[in-house]
């Protein structure tokens, strides 16, 4: 049986965007088809492999206990329905039962945002009402505070670079302000690279995307408090079960985590090295100035921060896909003129084709 592009009429893809689920996020090894193979072949008792693979990765994490499943937007309904719910079998057969009151997530209002799907649309599904803490422009400690409740369920905290970043709370702080209330802290870390430091900063429970930083397969990673990972796995039994991921995917997350911790990923040199020939000639293009830029999180990654002066850069962008291969760019500052091309997925042989690509559209 031969699979290609041609055989479902679909077109080849560069994907300079990033690990975005939009393009299928991240290609996976040789070593983790392998462990989806020997799953995809296999009977387990399921609750069983979810439980010791659970118990292998948190070891390796440095942390109570884990849990796998089908999606870091998962992990964050599930988690939300565990803290409310705190293991009632009541509640993960009546996830959305006025008899429990305590519901409500406090969250900075900059964390508030649609990564593809709004954050409170996930807080929701897992029966949680958000309240919103500080202001678009930041949030204090304080004013994370003054938000919690005797209905406060939990503290949500979302690390991402679609958040606000100026003026904002770090993870400890929020941490900090979580434990003298005594509830709970959340902690959305889907595309991190850091696997240990959320739950060493003081997070209850901290959510991973299996296929972004950790290149597996389309899943997601519940780490944290032993009682609280029970909580999550029994959702399974409730709002999890829509959300099941299968045997092979979980073996295959396993074996991508264990290679990312094991070989890590390309540092920040590495791309910062990768990027000098592709700025070089970029700027040989008429009407384009490219510069490397870090990543707006903090993280270390680098990308090309490309200027186009003489045309529209939506214009441009939207060139770009429309053959095959499209070629798929950071499109979050088209409205200021400028493209990111973010090179970690791409290949010496594609960002050629990028230049080619450019030369033509300018």
């Amino acid at each position: 049986m031969t699979i290609s592009y041609d055989k479902f009429g679909l077109k080849e893809v560069i994907n300079a965007s990033g690990k975005m689920t939009i393009l299928g996020v991240s290609k996976v090894s040789e070593n983790v088809l392998a462990a989806q193979r020997f799953g995809g072949q296999h009977f387990f008792e399921m609750s069983e492999l979810f439980v010791q693979t659970g118990a292998y990765l948190a070891k390796l994490l440095e942390v109570e206990d884990a849990q796998i499943v089908s999606s870091a937007s998962a992990g964050i309904a599930q988690s939300v329905a565990a803290i409310i719910g705190q293991g009632s079998m009541y509640h993960t057969y009546h996830p959305y039962t006025e008899h429990i009151k305590k519901r409500e997530i406090v969250l900075p209002k900059g964390h508030n945002v649609d990564y593809g799907t709004p954050v409170e649309i996930m807080v929701s599904l897992g029966g949680g009402q958000i309240v919103e803490a500080g202001y678009a422009n930041g949030c204090s400690p304080e004013q994370l505070e003054m938000m919690i409740t005797e209905n406060t369920a939990a503290v949500l905290y979302i690390k991402s670079h679609h958040t606000v970043q100026k003026s904002m709370l770090t993870v400890a702080d929020a941490a900090a302000v979580a434990k003298k209330h005594q509830i709970p802290l959340i902690v959305d870390a889907a595309a991190e690279e850091d696997l240990y430091k959320y739950s060493k900063a003081g997070a209850d429970l901290v959510i991973y995307s299996g296929a972004k930083a950790i290149e597996g397969p389309s899943s997601g990673l519940v780490i944290g408090k032993k009682n609280h990972i029970e909580w999550v796995r029994l959702q399974g039994k409730g709002i999890g079960r829509a959300m099941k991921i299968g045997k092979e995917n979980i073996l295959g997350f396993t074996q991508a985590l264990e290679d990312r911790l094991q070989n890590g990923s390309e540092s920040g040199e590495s791309m910062k090295q990768r990027l000098k020939s592709f700025i070089d000639e970029l700027n040989k293009i008429d009407g384009l100035e490219a510069k490397i830029v870090q990543d707006g999180a903090g993280r270390d990654i680098y990308r090309a921060s490309v200027k186009v002066q003489s045309k529209s850069a939506v214009d441009v962008i939207n060139e770009l896909k429309l053959e095959s291969p499209a070629i798929y760019t950071r499109e979050y500052q088209a409205n200021n003129g400028i493209i990111e091309f973010d090179i970690r997925s791409v290949n010496e042989q594609e960002l050629g084709s990028i230049i080619t690509r450019l030369k033509e559209i300018m």
